[in-house]
């Protein structure tokens, strides 16, 4: 479908859609970057606040990961005219949103809104960079080690939550992880040098880390073990409450992934769940990873060094 989309060359333009990367970036000066992105999806916890806690999380990640901050947002709404009398759901929705633009120390300062049967809410977010500290998603070298900053779990969680099978604990650890900025992450990234990152969401870990390897021309070897999962994810995953995107990621990737015998099927599940507001996959030179790691601990992050980049074709071997 996107080769319909006309892209005119412009040498401002430092990050288009041609790297799958999380987020466009234009050039305005020599030391300065405009970071643009958009976001927003259906609701997926029954909370309306907490819904537009995480879809503005989300959204802002795509600046977080590209190593910009964040300057302001807009708000993108649909929702049913109909229920505009009812309560103050969307009231909530935007007040969520609001609160988590706040702590990120930007304004809203405007948006769009239609009538739709299905709610809909996120934002476009505006971003700034220095061209020279942009971290791509194509970046990733040899001998890197790859860094998750949160567990993986949400869609299956959220899943089970529709149905009535999440307990309200898995339920509380699954929100306080997707509402939770990516903002510290990405300056310990920085700092710590990071050669490449994205965001994980909707194409699950395995799927963004694919995107990834493609945009640098290597591959990765991932140790299943040392992956952070939400409590409870893993006994809803067994349980058969796994979403219609999760199952579409581990078919999308199945000409790129080797499975190694001893990862049973539940893991492979969770490795393709479709995130919502996921961690940061950061590739980072070996020497700095432990020190990444270990600055993202002491933050609060459940971060772990999860695999390495090799040399080789754009496929993922899971052990």
């Amino acid at each position: 479908m996107l080769r319909h989309v006309n892209v005119l060359e412009n040498s401002a333009v430092l990050v288009d859609a041609s790297t799958a990367d999380d987020a466009a970036v234009y050039q305005l000066a020599p030391d300065r970057a405009l970071v643009a992105t958009a976001d927003f999806f259906t609701p997926i916890v029954d909370d309306a606040y907490d819904f537009g806690r995480i879809a503005a999380a989300n959204a802002l990640s795509d600046i977080y990961a590209m190593g910009a901050r964040p300057l302001f947002a807009l708000n993108l709404v649909a929702f049913p005219r109909a229920l505009l009398a009812e309560g103050n759901l969307l009231g909530e929705i935007l007040r969520g949103g609001s609160d988590v633009a706040r702590t990120a120390g930007i304004p809203v300062i405007g948006g769009h809104s239609i009538d739709d049967p299905e709610p809909k809410y996120g934002l476009c977010a505006i971003g700034e960079v220095h061209p020279d500290r942009i971290v791509r998603n194509s970046g990733a070298q040899p001998g890197d080690v790859l860094v998750l900053t949160k567990p993986i779990g949400t869609g299956v969680i959220a899943t089970a939550l529709k149905s009535g099978a999440a307990a309200d604990d898995v339920i509380a650890a699954a929100v306080e992880s997707m509402t939770r900025l990516n903002d510290r992450a990405s300056a310990a990234m920085l700092e710590a040098g990071a050669h490449a990152a994205t965001d994980v969401t909707g194409f699950g870990l395995v799927g963004h880390l694919l995107e990834m390897l493609r945009a640098s021309g290597v591959g990765a070897d991932i140790d299943a073990v040392a992956v952070p999962v939400l409590p409870g994810a893993r006994e809803l995953a067994r349980a058969g409450h796994v979403p219609g995107g999760t199952g579409r990621n581990r078919t999308d990737s199945v000409d790129a992934v080797d499975w190694a015998d001893e990862v049973d099927e539940t893991m492979r599940v969770l490795l393709c769940d479709a995130q919502t507001s996921g961690g940061l996959l950061i590739s980072v030179g070996e020497g700095a990873a432990k020190g990444l790691v270990d600055a993202l601990r002491s933050s609060g992050h459940a971060a772990a060094a999860i695999g390495r980049i090799r040399a080789g074709a754009a496929r993922v071997r899971v052990r």
